[in-house]
């Protein structure tokens, strides 16, 4: 089953499963999930299979749990050697108002990830959604939207330079056809803006790697061809484009047969390609066999990336069912992370430990 295309994607927020939804989900999960308790040892985690193939296993961190949930922190810090800030780095959350920034979140998940030891993921310069509205109603000429982007990319670039190893530059320019989205950017100052804005990046920190960042580019489809086109001549002509993210948020059962053909197909252009926002949803109540299944497609996916030459990775959009953006955003569908709401580890972990690991 093919994933369903998104036209828009909504803020993502912490929204708790309603009552019903997550009992049952809880009944389901309790019937399905063995007694799943990570090794104490380092080498068993997610991390230390990851770390022992030089690889990223990263989450995409929000800045409530990480501020509030003891739990939650001890799983990031044991399991993960790599974060993406959720929403804490987007346009709208540094700079709700034109000159006036709030690097407080965005600081902190740094901050955490260094005391860690752990890489951190930029998300996201240049998108088009999150803008704050002075950005999105303010009308601008193409000379000033431009002076604007580029003064966003300088700033924030600028003050983690060193502290974030790749940053997903561009997020979600394509139509699912391959058309160009329509966006703020693309609108104003045409496809040109994506080699700008992957030029100005380089140039505010030469040792970052910089994405493209999109979804609905795994399998070998319009939407993909369209992009790679596009890597392709970006860097025919010299622009500093590193990577290709593939967000891979999937419907159980639906990791296309064609990902890893195609991931491959980028990293025979020179280009790393990392596993970027990987989720998998399941109607709910999930049954034990959709979790079985999940835990095959995790361990797919997650394989799909590890076997092709230049993979840097992998990263979950999450770490806990607790806190996922799937069921505010997707109506019936859960589950899709591999810790429950009560930090138990699903088998999707399971699936995700063995594709991590080499010998499973």
């Amino acid at each position: 089953m093919p994933d369903t295309p998104r036209t828009h994607r909504r803020r993502r927020v912490f929204r708790p499963l309603p009552l019903a939804a997550a009992g049952a989900l809880i009944t389901a999960a309790a019937v399905a999930l063995p007694q799943l308790t990570p090794d104490a040892s380092a080498a068993t985690t997610l991390r230390g299979y990851a770390d022992g193939r030089g690889v990223k296993i990263g989450a995409a961190v929000g800045d409530t749990p990480l501020t509030s949930d003891s739990s939650y922190t001890t799983v990031l810090d044991r399991e993960f050697n790599s974060v993406t800030a959720e929403n804490a780095m987007k346009w709208d959350a540094v700079e709700p108002t034109r000159g006036s920034f709030n690097w407080a979140a965005a600081d902190r998940l740094v901050a955490h990830a260094q005391a860690h030891h752990q890489g951190v993921r930029g998300h996201t310069l240049a998108w088009y959604s999150q803008l704050p509205s002075w950005l999105r109603n303010g009308n601008f000429s193409v000379s000033e939207l431009s002076s604007i982007l580029k003064s966003h990319i300088d700033t924030e670039v600028g003050r983690y330079k060193g502290k974030v190893y790749a940053w997903d530059v561009i997020n979600e320019a394509f139509n699912e056809d391959g058309s160009m989205r329509s966006s703020l950017w693309q609108t104003k100052l045409g496809t040109g803006y994506i080699a700008n804005a992957l030029r100005w990046a380089h140039a505010a920190d030469p040792a970052a790697k910089l994405y493209i960042n999109d979804y609905n580019i795994e399998a070998d489809n319009a939407k993909s061809d369209s992009l790679y086109s596009l890597a392709k001549q970006l860097l025919a002509d010299g622009v500093p484009l590193n990577g290709i993210g593939f967000q891979s948020h999937f419907v159980v059962g639906g990791v296309p047969s064609s990902m890893k053909a195609n991931l491959k197909r980028f990293s025979d252009l020179g280009l790393e390609v990392s596993v970027t926002e990987l989720d998998i949803r399941i109607p709910l109540p999930a049954s034990a066999a959709e979790l079985a299944q999940q835990s095959a497609d995790y361990k797919t996916a997650s394989e799909n990336c590890l076997g092709v030459a230049r993979c840097a990775g992998v990263t979950v959009w999450g770490i806990t069912d607790k806190y996922s953006w799937v069921p505010g955003t997707f109506s019936g569908y859960g589950a899709a992370l591999p810790y429950n709401e009560s930090y138990a580890p699903k088998p999707a972990y399971t699936g995700l430990s063995n594709g991590l690991n080499p010998n499973a």
